[in-house]
């Protein structure tokens, strides 16, 4: 997609504000040194101001309840972090402290906590420095400590060490902050579920209740009904008004797109923001089968055009009743890399890619070309026909990601790097791209399908699999990584 048709996109879709991530912060030292070095704690105290105009530079709600010396004031410092309610605590180790301190922060909050250790420079200066002056760089001694203690408290623990301006160990943090997003996302996400199973998929299927117990979303199940009450409130001016953005956002196949479907599109669309709107919805899973054209069918059939505008705002919405794909899109989207609605379409042998897409709604902000709007007759295994949106993922580095679920009912994150390379694609209105993921295709397909991930995925842009790997940590929830070498 050209860079003046995706800003434009961007301005006709703006995106959808949530809360804010909240981050608790404290730093701390052991006060025993302050009166036996007097230099050390406002060395330390500057130090923590840096980390703290850091975290402030963050779209996200910062919490800083200052500097803790002992384990009284630690005390303090996790009851305002527990009535904070915050998604992530970060404890900051100016110099050693002693686990006492850190402890009952991780354990009153009962928020997931990241340890940060960052010394004010690359190295000390060995031929001039003091104890007082060493004791600013042992920030790091505590570490094993809290580790230890940790787990014997049961009690994940992770960490970041580095100096104050490293900023490969600031790419590790923010990597942190970025699954606390994630983390809030999902902690107050509404997802709506609307029609029923697609018959047979019996991977698709997924307990509700999971849903709640394991991320602390909620499900809305809503009707078909509730769709269509909202369309035929749907006036003409509205339509046309629709249609006009639909022309702005896409490219439109003259030859394939039918005027009555492009309207009927549109009155879909219009029909559906209401219904996310008035249902608060941060995701939706849907399908319909319907029967001879009549009234339901047709919704179902005409949702991929309001579907993927809605995506483009940061609400995902995945076909084929597919709650879990919904979701794993809008993780995707959360941490900036898009998702969008896809499973295995064809390997091409010759050119040793995965062929990848999905008749269905798209996430246009990863475009590689200028989204096209296709008049399909039919569609491939569902009743109906309209209006399909057809793109590929913008070249580059692409990764796969999808949710599973085990025997016992545990989701788990499952990823794959790859890269999205140039070639043919067929022109039949889907989202297709090619994955090369650096390996013989049919071996991935093998690897991929035995992680346990279903039949549906997001792919998005750039290599996340670290991301969604401390997503899944922060969420308590397994994360295997699919590589073929």
């Amino acid at each position: 997609m050209s860079d003046d048709r995706r800003a434009r996109t961007a301005e006709l879709l703006p995106r959808i504000r949530r809360r804010k991530t909240r981050i608790g912060l404290v730093a701390g030292g052991l006060g025993a040194y302050w009166p036996q070095f007097p230099d050390l704690l406002p060395q330390l105290q500057e130090s923590s101001r840096y980390v703290t105009e850091r975290f402030q530079k963050l779209d996200a709600d910062v919490t800083d309840v200052g500097f803790i010396s002992d384990p009284q004031e630690a005390a303090v410092a996790a009851e305002r972090l527990r009535i904070a309610d915050p998604d992530l605590i970060v404890v900051f180790l100016t110099t050693y402290l002693t686990a006492s301190m850190v402890l009952p922060i991780a354990q009153r909050s009962g928020a997931p906590v990241l340890v940060i250790d960052l010394q004010p420079t690359e190295s000390m200066d060995h031929a001039t420095f003091d104890t007082g002056q060493w004791l600013a760089y042992c920030g790091q001694c505590a570490v094993p400590e809290v580790g230890n203690v940790f787990r014997r408290g049961g009690i994940e623990f992770r960490s970041v060490s580095g100096y104050l301006r490293d900023e490969h160990a600031w790419t590790r943090i923010e990597r942190w902050i970025a699954a606390a997003d994630v983390r809030a996302t999902l902690r107050h996400a509404r997802h709506g579920l609307m029609g029923h199973l697609y018959p047979g998929m019996l991977d698709v299927s997924t307990d509700l209740t999971s849903v709640a117990t394991q991320f602390g979303s909620h499900v809305e199940v809503v009707e078909f009904d509730d769709l269509r009450v909202r369309v035929e409130q749907v006036t003409d001016a509205e339509v046309r008004e629709r249609v006009t953005l639909a022309r702005e956002v896409f490219v439109l196949d003259e030859e394939t797109v039918d005027a009555d479907d492009l309207a009927w599109g549109a009155k879909v669309s219009v029909g559906l923001d209401r219904l996310v709107d008035d249902f608060a919805l941060d995701s939706m899973a849907y399908y319909h089968r319907g029967l001879n054209g009549e009234q339901h069918e047709r919704l179902g059939a005409g949702m991929i055009l309001g579907a993927s505008l809605l995506t483009a705002r940061g609400i995902p919405m995945a076909g084929e009743y597919e709650l879990r794909n919904s979701i794993a899109m809008l993780v995707a989207d959360t941490i900036g890399a898009g998702g969008s609605f896809t499973e295995i379409q064809a390997l091409n042998f010759f050119d040793g890619v995965v062929e990848m897409g999905h008749d269905g709604p798209a996430h246009l902000a990863i475009s590689q070309r200028d989204p096209l709007l296709r008049g399909l007759g039919v569609y491939h295994g569902k009743r109906g026909w309209g209006v399909s949106v057809e793109f590929d993922v913008k070249a580059g580095p692409v990764t796969t990601f999808g949710i599973g679920q085990e025997r016992d009912g545990r989701y788990v994150f499952v990823a794959s790097e790859g890269e999205v390379v140039p070639g043919p694609l067929l022109k039949i209105g889907n989202t297709t791209s090619r994955v090369d993921f650096g390996c013989h295709p049919g071996e991935w397909v093998d690897e991929w399908s035995a992680s346990g991930v279903d039949h549906h995925w997001a792919l998005s842009t750039g290599h996340r699999a670290q991301d969604f790997k401390a997503a899944a940590n922060l969420l308590g929830i397994e994360f295997r990584e699919v590589s073929v070498r």
